[in-house]
């Protein structure tokens, strides 16, 4: 059971800096902590979980680095916990993965939360709301939606989601659309929480398969991933990796240049 301690205040949180995105050094228990404090206050918490591709997608689009810097950020991946030993000679206590993550919330968070899943298409949050109420019972599904919409039906998205009375905003449309999702509306949004969080409802609803528990401690659940998709992950990893590695040299030696 999570200790039900106050969390430290926004302003007191540890964080590392990559590039201009300051990612929280937070645990697990941390986090949670956070995400119960934030429900009790019905005060605003925004949280993008990010990995390697997150920051090469923002550093791209001026506009979604934007939107991350108005949320909070934890690390996902093997990159994210390169980047911060490499830039910052220092490691992040826990690889807060969301897929791990937000269940682990769910399992050991002492109060009961009301839940509304967006994303995803309608056999996957469906899968996702049936294996959250099997697993889960001590939780509440209020409300659900796929993520195929249009401008035009956001509105109504919007009050589908307040008038659920949800505690917890699950999103699940990819980056950089769900982080844009959450910050564009957020002030119409009457939920303390919201949490983007990728293919989450992909793997819940068995429409995707994780990798081996084995797998997935040696770091390399980003090329089991490839395997299963190599046509849309290709520019993701085999791109997106060299890319990634060359970033962190350029903003290494823009530290060394800025101390001299």
């Amino acid at each position: 059971m999570i200790n039900s301690a106050e969390p430290q205040s926004a302003s007191e949180i540890d964080r590392t800096e990559i590039g201009p995105f300051a990612i929280a050094c937070l645990t697990s228990e941390d986090f949670i902590a956070r995400v119960r404090a934030a429900v009790r206050r019905r005060s605003q918490l925004d949280i993008a979980i990010c990995n390697a591709h997150t920051i090469l997608t923002a550093l791209d689009d001026p506009g979604y680095a934007d939107t991350l810097q108005q949320m909070t950020l934890l690390n996902d991946g093997v990159g994210i916990g390169l980047a911060s030993r490499f830039l910052g000679g220092r490691s992040f206590p826990e690889n807060l993965n969301g897929t791990d993550l937000v269940p682990r919330l769910l399992r050991d968070i002492d109060v009961p939360l009301r839940l509304y899943l967006l994303g995803a298409g309608e056999p996957q949050v469906l899968g996702a709301k049936a294996h959250l109420e099997a697993v889960y019972p001590q939780h509440q599904v209020v409300g659900y939606r796929n993520g195929y919409f249009e401008d035009k039906d956001v509105a109504g998205i919007r009050a589908d989601i307040s008038g659920s009375g949800a505690d917890l905003l699950l999103v699940a449309m990819g980056n950089p659309r769900q982080e844009i999702f959450i910050t564009r509306n957020r002030s119409e949004l009457k939920v303390p929480v919201a949490i983007g969080v990728g293919a989450l409802f992909d793997f819940m609803s068995g429409s995707v398969v994780r990798a081996p528990k084995l797998v997935r401690a040696v770091g390399l659940e980003w090329l089991f991933r490839l395997l299963q998709e190599p046509r849309r992950l290709f520019r993701r990893y085999i791109i997106g990796i060299p890319r990634f590695l060359a970033l962190l040299v350029k903003l290494k030696f823009r530290r060394i240049a800025g101390r001299s």
